[in-house]
């Protein structure tokens, strides 16, 4: 068959655009393998309940089950960069319980996978919780108070950028304030067992912090108006006095 001239002479540099496709290809792909993902600076903080109150064959409020229910979609969603931990014990404030931050976006080289790094800390970050949750059960009680307390301390400063998750009935009952024995049936009478509780404890420090309750009133199934009453002692807490955002995203 006949070939022009013009069309010999196009040849080779069809061949140079052929040769070079293959190493514009591997660039392109070297790029994509090392770009990375946004770093995570959300600062996160996790609560959890050793009460009694915590065992679903007692009240239907399973904290175990719902920590493991939550903890990973918080921690993902909510792109927590680090996590403190906090338990709910008789007196949660000076409870020995005690497990250390985890960095859910551990630094890595230009080649780490930093998915496969975040999903293997927030793993760990799920076992620290129940470390922590095992212990607490040791100790039991259910100051809520106090865990709110003691988490807020260990997020000093972080304000609107904190998300807290709370894994808890919020069944308040130590030797000082028990919430079951409290009468929490008009506005007035919870404004003064808020005041009471802030006169002998202070207030957390949860001001523009993002709380994300689990299994808040869950031990008032089936009887709504106390179950009213109760959420409504605890809004008037988080909102109205410690003015933080309460969110029921896995409630």
């Amino acid at each position: 068959m006949h070939r022009s001239v013009r069309d010999g002479r196009r040849a080779p540099g069809l061949r140079r655009v052929a040769a070079l496709a293959p190493a514009v290809g591997l660039l392109t792909a070297l790029v994509s393998c090392t770009s990375q993902p946004d770093p995570l600076t959300t600062p996160c903080g996790v609560v959890v309940d050793g009460s009694g109150s915590g065992d679903a064959t007692e009240t239907g409020f399973d904290a175990e089950a719902k920590l493991k229910g939550s903890l990973m979609p918080f921690l993902e969603e909510q792109k927590c960069g680090t996590v403190e931990f906090a338990p709910i014990t008789r007196s949660s404030k000076a409870s020995s319980c005690q497990v250390t931050e985890v960095d859910l976006d551990p630094p890595g080289s230009e080649t780490t996978n930093r998915d496969s790094a975040r999903a293997k800390a927030r793993g760990a970050a799920g076992k620290k919780a129940l470390e922590e949750l095992e212990c607490a059960r040791t100790q039991n009680g259910s100051d809520v108070w106090g865990a709110l307390d003691r988490i807020s301390e260990a997020m000093p400063g972080d304000g609107p950028d904190a998300k807290l998750l709370v894994v808890s009935d919020f069944a308040q009952y130590d030797k000082e304030f028990k919430i079951s024995r409290t009468d929490l049936s008009t506005a007035q009478k919870r404004e003064t067992a808020i005041d009471t509780l802030v006169k002998q404890r202070g207030l957390p420090g949860l001001k523009g912090m993002h709380v994300y309750p689990v299994g808040l009133g869950m031990q008032y199934d089936g009887r709504p108006s106390e179950s009213e009453d109760f959420e409504a002692f605890w809004a008037e807490m988080l909102e109205g006095r410690a003015q933080a955002h309460v969110h029921y995203d896995y409630r």
